[in-house]
Parts: C-alpha cells; structure tokens; sequence
C-alpha cells in the first residue's frame, strides 16, 4: 500500500536529500555512525528567525511564505498529492511508486493530547511549505516540528506507529481503525519503543495502565480479542476475557450473564436475573523470582461480589445497562449501579480505580464486566474505557455464538440419542452390551447406528449400520433405516429380504442415500446365526478358549445401490462364544486401512481372552471398554458403533416341542403334554395356571387353523409357552359381554400370566406367554 507523507517534516526530510544544482552531494548527518549536534539545530533556528522548538518567527514565516508560493510549479501534473488541510505535497519522481513515511516522531504538544493548537498553528503548517531546502533544517536526533491537528496529524501518526512496529494481525488493525480516532496520546520522545520481535501470544502482558503509549495499547486490544475469539463455548470465552485482563489491563474482574442465558430469538419471561459467572485476581504476594503466585488472596478492601444480583425495571443498573457503554466507577449512574449489582454491603475503590462495562450481545444486553484497579496502580483514564467497551463487545458476541452452539450441539447430541435405543433388551439365552462414540465432540451427529430386536421362538435380531455422512441429514436417514429394520424384523423376513426392503427404502429416500448394514438373527434353541451383510465390515467371533474369528460373511454391495441381491448364510454359534458387530470407525482411519485395523481387533480380543482363561469368557462390558482401548489419540475420524453378544444359548433339556394336528382333541392332549413337561422340570407348581392357559391359545388356534399347529416350552429363568399356526391374523384383546359365549381366552391369558403377545410370521403366527418360575425350581 502507497502512503503519502502528510507532515511538513516529511516533506522536509525528503527535499533535503536531493542535492541542489551544480553542488556536490551533501553527506548526510543521520547516516550510520554520525553523530547528531544539537546545537547546530538550535543556531540555524536562531539564524532562520525561528525559535528552538521549531516555530518560525512572523518575518521569516512571511518571507518562506512569499518563496513557496513563487516555487510552485504550474499545472496539475507536477503537483503532489493533496493534503488534507489543501497543501501540496513535493512532486513525486518518475517511477516512484512509494513515498517514505515520516522518520522522525511527532512532537508532544504541551497539553499532551497531540492535537492542533490552533489557526496559527494551521498557518505555520502552510507557511513551512515550500521550506523543504531550507538549511534551517532541523539535523538527525532533533525532533521534527508537529504538524498542526487534523486529519494530517493522525495520517502522520498512524505513519509513525507504522515505521516503528512490525505489520499487525488483523485484528490490531481492525482495532487501531477502529480506534484511531478516539486514543489521540502520542508516544514521549523519552518513552521506549516497543520490541518489534516480541512474539504475538506475549502481548497479553503489555502494560496499558494509565499514560500509556497508544501502540502498546492496541497490541493489547488486539491480542485479548484473539483470546476470547479462540474460545467456542460460554466457559471458553469468560476464561479468555478474565485471562486477558488480569493483570494487564485490570487487577480484578468480575463477569456477570444473564441466568438463564437468553438463545437466538427467544424473548425470556419473568424478571432480569445476573449470575456472577466468573471472578479473577492478581495474588498479592510475590515468589522468590519475582513471579506472582497462583493462590490467589483476596484484599479486604475490594468486594466480595454477590452470586446473584436482580436488574429492577427503570433501576440505576437497568439504566447503565441500557446504555451500553462502559463508565467509570465514580460516576453518578456507576455509584447507583455498583452496590445494585454487587450487592448493598460491598464497596468498590475510590476514584477511576472501577469501570462497569455492559456486554451487548446482537439483540440484548446479556451481562455486565466490572474491572477494578489497585489504589497503588494508575486509575483508568478515558481511553481505557474505549478498551473496556472493545472487550465487553467481543466477549458479548462471543457469548452470543458460544449460546448457539450450545443450543445446536443440544439438539444435535438429542437427534442422535433418540435415534439409537436407550437400553439393550435383555431376551432369553443372549447377553448385549454397546457402545457408542461421535466423531469428536464438537460433531456429535452422525449416521452409525446399532440395535437388539427380540423376535418369536426366544430369537433376536443383532443390527449394525453406518450411513454415509457426519450430518443432521445423516442421522434423520438413519432413524428412517433403523424403523424401517425393525418394522422388517417383526415380520420375521429372513435376513437377506431385510436387507433388500432396506436397499429399496433408501433408494425412495434419495439417489445418493447410501448405507451399509450387518443383520444377523441368533436362535439360542438351535444354537446357530443367520448372517447377511451390506457393504459392512465383517464380524468378529471371540470363541471360549479365547480364539477370535473374522466371519466369513459375502460382503455384498452397500445399502442404496439397487438392483443387487444379498446372501446370507448360517454359521454355528456356541455357548460362551462372544459375537463382535461395529462401524468401520473402529478399524479404519488415516493411519491404517479396514483389514489392518480388523486385524489388530482380533488380536485385541485374543489378549483380553487370555485374562480371564480358557473356561471363562470375558465380561462383556470391560471388553467393550478394553476394544475401545485400542484407539490411540488421533487415531479416530468416524463415529463408532459398537454391539457385542454372548451366546449363552437354551440348553436341549430346557426345550419341548411338539406338532399337533388341528382337532377337536388337540386341547386335551396339549395339557397332558405340558403336564408331564413340568413334572419333568420340577415346576408342579404351575401345572394348574399352565393347563388352563394353553388350553385357551391351543382352542383359538385349533379353531381357525388349516396345518399343524406347534407347541413349545421353554425353561429359562422363566416358562415361556409358544403355540403356532398358519392364521396371519393376531388376536386382540376384548371385553366380552356377558351373554357372549367366547371372547374370554385372552383375558384369562392376560390376567395371569407375566407377560403374553402375539407376532406375526412370513407363515402364520405365534402366540406366546410367559409365567415366572417358582424360587426353589429356578435354576442357580
């Protein structure tokens, strides 16, 4: 970027390095090594009618006048730029892109505010003008005269604070932009100037107390606005603004929001409620090496803030607040403010040692930051206030976004929840545990997901899936594919017809709705497992004696391709043998591919085998923590989902079944079946309530079947009866009147049994109930 001297000193400084015609070129006196005289620059002002500051005496001020105005070249080309207060500046050589900034610092008016004194000030400026090849030219080491306010002064300025540090971030230069206007002190001539090769992330600790020097200040403003940006959620964001401040800027600072904290466009009921959320001091004692000490002491002379304070409609804090600006502690709204906000029993130091700062979010005040100073420490003077309200205005937006997200990530972490089931059924001759991780924290959404489906016959259903995506369209597809599975599986369709109704749903959903799923169906009775897959990683068996297999399941094409068909095939599925189902989250990363990862999870679970030796297999949920283990940091890009089952099967002798022909005489001889079933399992006690019951299912069934129907018991922790025919239709529970005949099976099944349903079958149906054993006939 061009920048255009706008002072006379620069104009001056420039002019004197060409030398005049027909001379030889003048040595220059600032060259490296030179040693500047100040007494020389104090007898050429003597000499030129001007005094040692710098300002020229009328006669000669009059003169100079008449020369520049003679000097001026005719026409526009030759001109320089335009100052601000209607000056031309030198003209720019050919080729000359670029003029240099002013080197010499502006002088410090008396009154050290660095604005113009006046029109004679303005005159003088114009004056010196055409003065450039004066020898009343003040030599290197001499302050150059301060050009007179105005715009010219702070282009000047900015020009100086620019030569003198290195190009900020932009954040600083949003805040000097910002600012510039309003923190008018110049930098002391005596004053250091700052360590350009200071690092950014130790600009915190720049001192900006009062009478301080304007670039020290925007470093300041623009690091602790780089702090409290990098913070994403409520907490974050109060740490960044208090770690900033303390001890930079303020000695305490006590930060109040509201409770609760408004979301978006909510518009909150009942009354103003201000929480102190978060409170920081600077210790008072010092360690051995002059560091502060991290315990931090409270002196008895500042406030013990109170935890809530209530904004009263039309009070003097509701009035500040409003405001919006910050104001110093002893001002008459501040006084009113503080005790209301504080609490009435607590005082803040005297003087401009306190600044109450409102926090103004997009569309509400949201809280209020108090900065307090030590009375040993320079009180705030009025720049700091335009520092406060620069911090109160990032952190409030801050918060602001912090709330959003917030509320998203809420709605988000729900989304997920709710689509996956809140607990694992516990069906007979199986044992589930899960697991479930997002991405990352900050994407809690995604489309794995797992599920356990208790089907007829004491089978389940074990459901593994992963849709494409770390979305909130992700999820909501996924919810649809798990509801679709489970509608599926009370049909009872065989896996690989699952599998096909799920590619077909998610082909309706959209063309790019791509999944991949493992069904799989466990009979605990036959003691065998009925696999198809889509797309899926295969699962993993952990056998008793601590082997772990990879299934050799077809792998198929993903959910959402269309015209392809699945396979499923039967595998045996011991008692004690552990079934492993997961996402390729917990295999596949950056780090390593899908079979790399399959393989180091079987060698995780054979290691975690052999803790618990060849005749007792592993917890189910330490293995699940222990498989989880085997992600290193970093190591993780995709949600998993993560389903282990144990076998524990139905032993034979714990299993009757029989077929029966659909007669008049099939009731009776279903009850001398179940007689002598129970007789053999020690469970009499029930002979009475198990005769009357399948009585009734083995009567409704016998009355609308065409085929043989099925009876089964099955002794678990409780006595499970089945009865199966050929009808489609479930039956439903009625009131029936009391002149009906029938209608009152059902009841009787409801009132006394445990529990009793009906599920339909891709042949028929089955009627189940089940009755609690006795305590001295359960099993140990």
């Amino acid at each position: 970027m061009t920048e255009y001297p706008t002072s006379h000193s620069g104009r001056q400084a420039a002019a004197s390095a060409v030398p005049a015609a027909g001379q030889p070129p003048r040595a220059r006196e600032d060259a490296p090594g030179a040693s500047p005289d100040p007494r020389r620059a104090i007898q050429q002002a003597a000499a030129h009618g001007q005094d040692p500051a710098g300002r020229a005496g009328p006669a000669r001020r009059s003169a100079d006048h008449d020369a520049a105005h003679r000097a001026r070249p005719q026409g526009g080309a030759a001109h320089g730029p335009a100052e601000p207060d209607g000056t031309i500046g030198r003209p720019r050589p050919a080729g000359d892109d670029t003029l240099a900034a002013p080197t010499s610092r502006p002088r410090q008016d008396p009154d050290g505010t660095g604005h113009s004194c006046g029109p004679a000030g303005a005159a003088d400026h114009r004056n010196r003008a055409g003065a450039s090849a004066s020898p009343a030219e003040p030599p290197p080491g001499v302050p150059h005269p301060a050009p007179p306010g105005g715009e010219s002064d702070r282009n000047a300025a900015t020009g100086a604070g620019r030569a003198g540090h290195p190009q900020g971030t932009g954040a600083e230069e949003l805040a000097g932009h910002a600012h510039s206007a309003e923190i008018g002190h110049q930098r002391a001539p005596s004053e250091p100037v700052p360590d350009p090769t200071l690092p950014p992330d130790q600009a915190d600790g720049l001192p900006v107390a009062g009478g301080t020097r304007d670039g020290d200040r925007l470093r300041f403003v623009g690091a602790a606005t780089r702090r409290i940006a990098r913070g994403i959620d409520l907490d974050e964001i109060v740490l960044g603004l208090c770690r900033a401040t303390v001890p930079t800027f303020a000695d305490v600072i006590l930060v109040y929001l509201r409770d609760p904290l408004p979301v978006g466009d909510e518009r909150p009921t009942g009354p103003v409620v201000l929480k102190l959320r978060r409170t920081d001091r600077i210790p008072e004692d010092q360690d051995t090496d002059g560091n502060r000490l991290p315990v931090l002491t409270v002196p008895a002379d500042y406030p013990q803030a109170a935890e809530l304070a209530e904004v009263r409609p039309g009070g003097a804090l509701a009035e500040v607040l409003r405001g919006v600006r910050p104001v110093f502690g002893d001002s008459a709204a501040a006084r009113a403010a503080l005790p209301e906000l504080l609490g009435p029993a607590h005082s803040v130091p005297g003087g401009r040692r306190a600044v109450l700062a409102p926090l103004r979010g997009r569309r509400r005040v949201i809280g209020a930051a108090v900065f307090l100073r030590r009375p040993d420490r320079p009180a705030f003077d009025p720049d700091d206030l335009l520092v406060a309200a620069q911090l109160a205005t990032h952190t409030a937006l801050g918060v602001d976004k912090a709330v959003l997200y917030g509320r998203e990530a809420y709605i988000a972490d729900a989304l997920q929840r709710t689509m996956l089931p809140d607990s694992l059924p516990q069906p007979t001759g199986v044992k589930l545990a899960s697991r479930y991780l997002p991405a990352a924290e900050t994407a809690r959404v995604g489309g794995d997901w797992y599920d356990a489906i208790p089907l007829p016959g004491s089978r389940v259903a074990l459901v593994v899936g992963d849709v494409m995506g770390h979305s909130m369209t992700s999820a909501a597809i996924m919810g649809q594919l798990r509801t679709t599975a489970q509608t599926l599986a009370g049909l009872d369709l065989p896996p690989e017809e699952v599998l096909h109704h799920l590619d077909e749903q998610a082909q309706r959903l959209g063309s790019d709705r791509m999944a991949t799923c493992l069904y799989a169906v466990y009979d605990p009775v036959a003691h065998r497992i009925m696999v198809a897959n889509a797309g899926h990683p295969p699962p993993v068996l952990l056998h008793l004696g601590g082997r772990a297999e990879v299934l050799r399941v077809p792998p198929g094409a993903p959910i959402g391709v269309g015209g392809v068909d699945f396979e499923a095939v039967e595998l045996d599925a011991p008692a004690g043998a552990t079934l492993l189902l997961y996402t390729d989250g917990l295999v596949e990363s950056r780090l390593r591919d899908v079979w790399t990862g399959i393989e180091q999870l079987r060698e995780k679970l054979t290691a975690t085998a052999r803790l618990t030796g060849p005749d007792h297999p592993p917890p189910l949920e330490p293995l699940c923590d222990e498989v989880l283990d085997m992600l290193g940091p970093g190591d993780r890009d995709d949600d998993i989902a993560l389903l282990a089952a144990r076998f524990d099967g139905i032993a034979p002798s714990d299993v009757a079944y029989w077929f029966l022909e659909p007669h008049e005489q099939t009731p009776g001889k279903a009850r001398r079946l179940a007689r002598r079933a129970l007789a053999r399992w020690d469970l009499e006690e029930l002979t009475d309530s198990v005769e009357l019951l399948v009585s009734e299912v083995v009567t409704n069934a016998v009355r609308y079947a065409g085929r043989p129907i099925t009876l089964r018991l099955l002794r678990t922790d409780v006595l499970r009866c089945e009865v199966g025919d050929d009808v489609p239709q479930l039956p439903r529970l009625r009131q029936a009147r009391p002149s009906d005949e029938g209608g009152r099976g059902l009841y009787l099944v409801n009132k006394l049994a445990r529990r009793w349903g009906a599920t339909r079958l891709s042949t028929g149906k089955v009627v189940w109930f089940e009755l609690a054993r006795p305590a001295a006939g359960r099993q140990p």
